[in-house]
């Protein structure tokens, strides 16, 4: 995944957040932003797909850079590293969300 191409973030908390990325085929994929975990020095950004067939929640790495709207996003492949950031961010948010 590469680059935000609409971020369309409210400033207030009280709103959801959405962002849409585009893929490296090109594909345009649109999320609710669950939130930002910081872990071991990195920054993960926890997503909802759009998707309605897709029930899960998805993890990048959050690689910002000086400009926010071209900010990257890294697919995790480390089941390990996913665990310890999930866990992280269900530590943070806490009564935000429900989890299984």
């Amino acid at each position: 995944m590469s680059e935000i191409i609409d971020n369309n973030i409210p400033e207030e908390e009280e709103y959801e957040q959405y962002i849409t990325i585009t893929g490296d085929n090109g594909e345009e994929l649109s999320f609710e932003v669950l939130g930002i975990t910081e872990h071991k020095e990195r920054s993960f950004i926890v997503l909802l797909p759009f998707d309605e067939e897709d029930d899960g929640i998805v993890i990048l790495e959050l690689v910002p850079s000086d400009d926010p709207d071209m900010d990257e996003f890294i697919p995790v492949e480390d089941e390990e590293l996913l665990g310890e950031v999930f866990e992280e961010f269900k530590k943070n948010y806490d009564g935000e969300y429900e989890f299984e």
